[in-house]
């Protein structure tokens, strides 16, 4: 078959490279893609919100199968367009799609399905929220209802700086969602799914917070590692059957079914797995070490879920042994205003070729053909082993052969899980790990 995948970030790397190990994918595109997948795939240049446009480079290269990665042109609703040129897609639909694109909705489904979540209340000015973050209590938990990149939630006990951020929230015209706050570590648990049948991936975690120790403004994530020695065995069940089922029925309900990546950010509490949010697309930058592991043919499992039938796949998605790390290398200013256009060196392996365990985030080749960062994360170093301290090591070392004047990356990647490797035997679970306290996008 002929890929397209749109994106242009370290989570559309990841997607495109596990792609191309699918012996079914004969010609590969990304749009508008980065020097990194441009090292094994055709970048073209496209506007991603733009429905039209996509389905015009859909046809035009003759995709037998498109791959939607961002969340704004799912719910611009590009994969309908999509489909209804006629082209498989694997994404969900607009209105699929608000289980993102709205908090609000999310929580809304959530109870319909008897999901176990957060208590939420949503507001629409100032005083609902006073109201709100009184029936709560700190830590305040205070959610931007619409996209906000991975930025859009506070998590704070200091009251005025929850107030602020719902303020600024309200002017954009955008509602709040201030929800009580889920005590336990958090997981990310991503399925995709056909509509009515889902196949899990292995949990992963990721870390939130700009500085290590978890201090620091909420960023799209510093670093992720897969899998979670710690977490409870049966994880993936519970969470398939009191989350992940009953919302594709609600979904179903509603006639609107779910076909693509449902992303399950989960708390650990001591009443059991809590929904943190949904997302409707991979997660960032957890997926770079989880298909970085996968050896189930990508591109087979989402033409299957976009035709609504993963039926074949009844055994479940397969991953390689080990454990992978992955650690976020970070613009100066980030998550602030990024510095970009800064020179980027040793990012390639050491035959001078592409690393695959280099993933390319937010760079960009400047008038020379020198690579340069242009974004806030920058790049992705992925780092695997047998064990988790040995996959943290092999990440670290990748990363200090790169330059990037006036970056930074957290040097607590996976550190806490890694201190406990001195097992209490995998078949028998150690207490959650503490992650970051954020319970955001």
């Amino acid at each position: 078959m002929t890929v397209l995948v749109l994106g242009s970030g370290g989570r559309e790397h990841a997607i495109a490279l596990a792609i191309s190990r699918d012996p079914q994918v004969r010609d590969l595109h990304v749009a508008p893609g980065n020097p990194g997948t441009a090292s094994f795939a055709t970048n073209h240049p496209v506007a991603l919100t733009d429905p039209d446009a996509v389905v015009a480079l859909a046809q035009q290269v003759g995709a037998d199968l498109v791959v939607v990665g961002p969340e704004a042109p799912l719910v611009a609703g590009v994969a309908d367009a999509v489909r209804a040129a006629g082209i498989d897609c694997f994404g969900p639909g607009a209105q699929a799609a608000r289980l993102e694109g709205s908090k609000a909705f999310a929580k809304e489904v959530m109870a319909a399905a008897g999901v176990p979540t957060a208590d939420a209340v949503n507001c629409v000015d100032l005083d609902e929220v006073e109201v709100a973050l009184t029936r709560f209590g700190a830590p305040h938990v205070v959610k931007d209802d619409g996209l906000a990149a991975g930025k859009g939630v506070v998590v704070t006990s200091d009251r005025k700086a929850a107030v602020e951020h719902a303020r600024r929230c309200l002017e954009a015209g955008h509602p709040v969602v201030i929800e009580d706050y889920l005590k336990g570590s958090e997981v990310s648990l991503f399925a995709i799914c056909d509509g009515t049948r889902a196949l899990p991936l292995q949990p992963a975690q990721d870390f939130k917070r700009v500085g290590n120790g978890g201090t620091g403004p909420n960023t799209g994530g510093m670093g992720a590692y897969t899998p979670l020695p710690w977490a409870p065995t049966d994880l993936v069940e519970q969470v398939s059957r009191e989350v992940i089922a009953p919302t594709l029925a609600e979904m179903n309900r509603r006639d609107t079914p779910f076909q693509g990546l449902l992303y399950v950010g989960l708390a650990l509490t001591a009443e059991g797995p809590k929904v943190v949010e949904f997302n409707v697309r991979f997660g960032d930058p957890e997926t770079e070490p989880l298909l970085s592991l996968l050896t189930t043919p990508l591109a087979q499992v989402m033409r299957a879920a976009a035709r609504g039938d993963l039926s074949q796949f009844g055994e479940g998605l397969e991953f390689r042994t080990g454990f992978a790390v992955g650690v976020v290398l970070a613009s100066e200013g980030y998550p602030g205003t990024p510095e970009t256009g800064r020179p980027i060196t040793g990012a390639e392996s050491p035959d001078g070729g592409p690393d695959p365990d280099v993933i390319h985030a937010g760079t960009a080749l400047d008038p020379e053909g020198r690579l340069v960062s242009a974004g806030g994360r920058v790049l992705v170093a992925l780092g695997h082993g047998e064990t988790l301290t040995g996959a943290r090591q092999a990440a670290y070392t990748r990363l200090s052969r790169i330059e990037l004047p006036g970056g930074f990356h957290r040097d607590d990647i996976a550190l806490t899980a890694a201190e406990e490797e001195a097992f209490t035997a995998m078949s028998e679970p150690t207490s959650p790990s503490p992650s970051d306290p954020a319970q955001s996008e």
